[in-house]
């Protein structure tokens, strides 16, 4: 069984992380400790994540911001990284 987790980050300056990251992280995984290593494998490869500063377990994708997140994700329904898209 799988959660649909969103994270947002402290960051400062959004230019040192990946695109789309101010707007935050949409992860599907087993449990929070499954979400957190996965942005670790696929989304920090090179930098350090940045504090978390919001989570949203079973986060309803419909209540996302629907001029970024929604038409830049894939399907949230298997394990993996959802938002931003490409770190599948």
């Amino acid at each position: 069984m799988y959660t649909r987790f969103w994270f947002e980050f402290d960051i400062d300056n959004v230019f040192k992380f990946p695109a789309g990251i101010g707007i935050g992280c949409g992860v599907t995984a087993t449990d929070y400790k499954d979400a957190v290593k996965l942005m670790e494998e696929k989304f920090f490869l090179t930098i350090h994540m940045p504090v978390i500063k919001k989570v949203i377990e079973n986060v309803d994708v419909r209540k996302l911001d629907q001029g970024h997140v929604i038409p830049n994700m894939v399907s949230p329904v298997g394990r993996g990284i959802w938002f931003p898209f490409g770190y599948q």
